[in-house]
């Protein structure tokens, strides 16, 4: 019978793709400590059946399913969210944003933040733990999407979150009033050849494109944050490599203030900050 060494010294994946998936058939929840874990263990003997579940998420791995999605969860900003492929996988970009919000709210933070397109849940739920006082409001089109969001909260004890269904703004009373609203919304312009590449495969596309050029989440943004954000609120995006220029533009034109864009660890743009006027 093969044992845990044998399965780890597998060539088929990277070796650290090669860990995570044996973790997760052996019920190991934690990759960043999936290593050291299995090397305790690695002269005990596979179990057939685990042995059969770890050959056929190589198999799905090697077919380009993202490793989130077949072991169900993935890190974000410390925390493990579930995943699945009603949501776009969290990605350590947007952690970004999470430091951007951070910077300008206090520790107190009392008020009230919009997630538009919330997905997993990952940027809602991490900004209502964080600012455990907000009161914060999450939306998604997808009703996948929005389960997906409820059972991260839940998991993770952010009972200050709401999640509603809602195409953009639709779902929002029209009094509501925010003071930050944030986004990483769909913006890849539909066509583009990353949209059948790599993990973008498998995922949603409502989540990834949209139906115009790339900036339409943009604008439907800001006609929703010139209703809903309260006075010197801030709007704070994340974009594409390739719109450093266009999303700032898009919201001075919109008559925003204070547009400052923001690079990710790569030095690419990654974020733009604005205020209501």
């Amino acid at each position: 019978m093969p044992t845990i060494r044998d399965a780890l010294n597998d060539n088929r994946l990277p070796r650290l793709e090669t860990r995570m998936l044996l973790a997760h058939v052996l019920g190991h929840a934690r990759p960043a400590h999936a290593h050291a874990w299995l090397l305790a263990r690695d002269t005990e003997a596979l179990p057939a059946d685990a042995t059969g579940r770890f050959n056929a998420l190589i198999e799905r791995r090697i077919a380009g399913e993202p490793i989130a999605y077949l072991i169900g969860h993935r890190e974000f900003y410390g925390r493990d969210f579930r995943c699945s492929p009603a949501a776009l996988i969290p990605r350590p970009e947007t952690e970004l944003l999470i430091d951007l919000v951070l910077e300008r709210l206090p520790a107190d933070f009392s008020g009230h933040i919009l997630d538009v397109g919330t997905g997993t849940g990952c940027i809602a739920i991490t900004l209502a733990l964080e600012r455990p006082h907000a009161q914060v409001t999450a939306l998604d089109v997808s009703p996948g999407a929005l389960a997906l969001a409820r059972a991260n909260a839940t998991a993770l004890g952010a009972s200050n979150v709401r999640c509603l269904e809602s195409n953009w703004f639709a779902a929002l009373d029209a009094s509501a009033q925010f003071d930050l609203i944030v986004s990483n919304p769909p913006y890849i312009v539909p066509g583009d050849a990353h949209l059948t590449q790599g993990d973008l495969r498998f995922e949603p596309a409502v989540a990834l494109a949209d139906a115009v050029d790339g900036l339409e989440s943009y604008r439907q943004l800001a006609a929703g944050a010139h209703r809903h954000l309260a006075p010197r609120g801030w709007l704070m995006v994340e974009h594409g490599y390739d719109q450093g220029e266009s999303v700032p533009s898009l919201l001075r034109a919109a008559s925003f203030t204070d547009v400052a864009l923001h690079r990710d660890l790569a030095e690419l743009p990654r974020v733009t900050t604005a205020r209501y006027p």
